[in-house]
């Protein structure tokens, strides 16, 4: 289902809280393309970019300082399964957005990832108080295999868009396409209107 101006709205209150075509699980399935890349905190860095006034870089420890905050979410993977009631600690998308002047031109970004991963996701998608980058899922560290030390999570859509091991996003005039996109995966991706191929 989708709002009138195309935006994934979700199911009415008393409505079915699986999305078509979906199982739930009670784990965290592990579902990588390659190898994990190994990431030292140490040198770890998130660079905001694209159409920005400014560009902003960030080490490990800058972007911890930025504003906190927790969300439960569900999760809904394009491979069929789902994860209830996930508690994410961690920054707002919107909250670190705002560390740069962003150009009123820029309608998408792309979301830039150790090991070379990309995905899109339209900025209208990315402004609510569930979008984080994400440290910290149920209280544990997120693992290597599953992102960390930062994912981003995208609820609204499939988790293929909420991109493991994020290292920046990209303020982008229009779409393109990122790596599951350019191999077949919907450009938008909404769960609930089973959006999994282009």
């Amino acid at each position: 289902m989708t709002s009138d101006a195309g935006q994934p709205t979700r199911p009415p209150f008393g409505a079915p809280r699986l999305p078509p075509g979906q199982r739930l699980t009670e784990g965290w399935p592990v579902l990588t393309y390659g190898g994990v890349p190994r990431i030292d905190l140490a040198t770890w860095e998130f660079r905001i970019f694209g159409l920005v006034e400014h560009e902003v870089t960030l080490n490990w420890e800058q972007f911890n300082a930025l504003p906190q905050t927790s969300d439960v979410s569900d999760i809904h993977c394009v491979t069929t399964w789902s994860s209830y009631d996930n508690r994410w600690d961690g920054v707002r998308f919107r909250d670190v957005m705002a560390l740069a002047k962003v150009s009123a031109e820029a309608t998408h970004v792309m979301f830039h990832c150790y090991g070379g991963y990309t995905t899109n996701v339209a900025l209208s998608e990315l402004m609510g108080d569930e979008v984080l980058f994400a440290h910290t899922r149920n209280g544990e560290p997120i693992s290597a295999d599953h992102g960390g030390p930062l994912r981003g999570v995208v609820p609204r859509l499939y988790f293929w868009k909420s991109a493991k091991w994020v290292r920046g996003i990209e303020f982008m005039a229009g779409d393109r396409p990122g790596f599951w996109e350019m191999y077949g995966y919907h450009m938008h991706g909404d769960p609930w209107i089973e959006e999994r191929y282009g």
